[in-house]
């Protein structure tokens, strides 16, 4: 099965259903189809995308041959592209590394470990009302817990004392 994209094919998948759709893409190597598919969503202007493996179909029909040529492949700016992996192979690295500290960064998204110390947004000067307010705020939260429960210590004794 060598079918070009742009063709529309039918095929008899493993679970006996038939899958219609245009290809997208082939893959000789590895025997894979992407088909474009109308939405299972239903919605208008969707498509699913669906990957086959052609080892587990009995039979590809072709429908439609594509009667014009194919559309040029858009082209790729790939320092854009290896900028971008870098850039979230370091963010990933950077949340493990804080996950691993047992820390997370939902507070402040540019949080990062140097050893013990904690640098926020690379500049402390930006950032540090702001830690400072997560930090009392933190105080406060302690403090305030810290009377509660010596209120709800102290109300068996109370009403012990009320009661006698």
């Amino acid at each position: 099965m060598a079918a070009p994209p742009g063709d529309r094919v039918s095929s008899g998948a493993c679970q006996e259903r038939r899958l219609q759709g245009e290809v997208v893409a082939f893959d000789h190597q590895s025997k894979m189809l992407a088909l474009k598919c109308p939405s299972s969503s239903g919605k208008p202007n969707h498509a699913d995308i669906l990957l086959i493996n052609l080892q587990y179909v009995s039979e590809v029909e072709i429908i439609n041959d594509r009667t014009e040529t194919p559309p040029p492949l858009a082209s790729l700016n790939v320092s854009k592209l290896a900028s971008k992996a870098r850039t979230e192979k370091e963010e990933k690295l950077s949340q493990a590394y804080a996950i691993s500290a047992g820390t997370n960064h939902k507070t402040i998204k540019d949080c990062k470990w140097q050893e013990k110390n904690i640098v926020v947004m690379e500049e402390v000067g930006s950032a540090l009302s702001h830690v400072r307010k997560l930090v009392e705020k933190h105080f406060r939260d302690v403090e305030s817990q810290k009377i509660l429960q010596r209120s709800q210590a102290q109300q068996p004794q109370k009403e012990a004392a009320l009661s006698s």
